[in-house]
């Protein structure tokens, strides 16, 4: 089984998420989406397979939120998916893709319904 997983290193449920992979005996690819952010065609068919919308996707919390002005209801999607390649920090992870389906691994446990 191919198993991929948006990954942040420093994340605590995101290296839950990655050990609970790795205790099923799959090794992942593990993508350091802040070091390679996904670009707007890949992120954009990630939504698609999370059945989410860009806004679901996103860290409100995060200083760029703010500062880009995010919380303004009239931007469009693909505006959005664009702010979220170039400030990938703004991505929720972890996001675990596997069988043709994706989930986002919060709480980290969620990873394993799509295994």
């Amino acid at each position: 089984m191919s198993v991929k997983i948006y990954h942040n290193p420093r994340c605590q449920k995101s290296r839950q998420a990655l050990q609970l992979l790795k205790d099923q005996g799959l090794q992942p690819v593990i993508i350091d989406y802040l070091q390679t952010p996904p670009s707007a065609e890949e992120l954009d068919a990630l939504l698609k397979t999370l059945g989410i919308e860009p806004r679901q996707l996103m860290r409100n919390k995060e200083a760029e939120y703010k500062e880009q002005g995010l919380n303004d209801e009239t931007l469009d999607r693909q505006t959005l998916i664009n702010t979220m390649v170039k400030y990938p920090i703004l991505i929720e992870r972890p996001i675990v893709v596997a069988n043709g389906k994706a989930i986002i691994g919060r709480p980290p446990e969620a990873v394993l319904s799509i295994l």
